[in-house]
């Protein structure tokens, strides 16, 4: 069964006049393999990024660290000047190691040369949205004072439209909206990881936009025999329906799965179009519980 609303339907981000589609595009998977060095194949790596905006998606998630620079130069060699209408967001806290290790880079210094960074190889005088990214392992509570200070410095030089967060708990995202305003925060969360539920909730009353990164598990992607039995009787694959039920769970949560594939891109985009029944969402509700 499928629904009339084309890629999840819109969210405009809190405060701005940035409007985009619920389902997006993540490209840390458009660099080798890690997220380390060129793609395999960069004229396939670019026909997906072609592909996503043949498809109407207007909101790339991006980060110079993937490659690092390597998804940032491809997306501007593909896709430069971009549409009036896409919606670029990248992060910054974290930097790569020598041994493809990701390293925390929160520093006054790091946190400039990395929007520096973004621009230059993204080829923008400003990006839409830049996300501060906590590097812990999962959310730990702290102060992030000294980091937003150096954002907002950085959004009084024009260099920085929007802020959101990355990685972060509700009581850090209490702490820095007493600093500004949060369009958006990105954490982990999935059918089965579901550890936000009241953060997401308490968002949506603020009409601020959640992302969750991981939506198909990761690096571990989802496995339940529940989740694949809905599948089945709709016809759809496993993860074409998890997709779905992140889309039906709050209408501020926006999808941004990854791949560097085509066909998994429109594999993604038409779960944008699924109707889950009741019983169905039932079952999958009762997954991480």
């Amino acid at each position: 069964m499928t629904n009339t609303d084309t890629l999840g339907g819109r969210f405009t981000f809190p405060g701005t006049s940035l409007t985009v589609h619920r389902m997006g595009y993540g490209a840390m998977q458009l660099a080798g393999p890690q997220v380390w060095g060129p793609p395999r194949d960069s004229e396939a790596a670019a026909s997906v990024l072609r592909e996503a905006m043949a498809l109407g998606i207007d909101h790339i998630d991006t980060s110079d660290a993937y490659g690092p620079h390597v998804t940032n130069q491809l997306i501007r060699a593909t896709l430069h000047p971009y549409p009036k209408n896409v919606v670029i967001v990248s992060k910054v806290g974290g930097r790569r190691g020598e041994d493809k290790s990701w390293l925390p880079a929160l520093s006054p210094a790091e946190l400039r040369s990395g929007i520096q960074d973004n621009l230059r190889h993204l080829g923008l005088d400003a990006i839409d949205i830049v996300n501060l990214r906590m590097m812990s392992m999962t959310p730990t509570e702290g102060p992030l004072d000294q980091e937003l200070a150096v954002l907002l410095e950085l959004k009084r030089e024009g260099l920085v439209r929007h802020i959101g967060l990355s990685n972060v708990t509700a009581r850090q995202v209490e702490q820095a909206q007493a600093l500004t305003e949060i369009v958006c925060v990105q954490n982990h969360y999935n059918l089965a990881h579901r550890g936000d539920d009241a953060l997401i909730d308490a968002l949506a009353r603020q009409g601020i936009a959640y992302v969750p990164f991981f939506p198909l598990g990761g690096f571990t992607p989802l496995q339940s025999s529940t989740l694949t039995g809905v599948a089945n009787e709709l016809g759809a694959t496993p993860m074409q329906v998890a997709l779905a039920w992140l889309l039906h769970r709050s209408p501020n949560i926006l999808l941004i799965p990854g791949t560097s594939s085509v066909a998994h891109l429109r594999e993604n985009v038409a779960a944008a179009s699924l109707v889950l029944p009741a019983k169905g969402l039932a079952a999958l509700d009762g997954i991480a519980r």
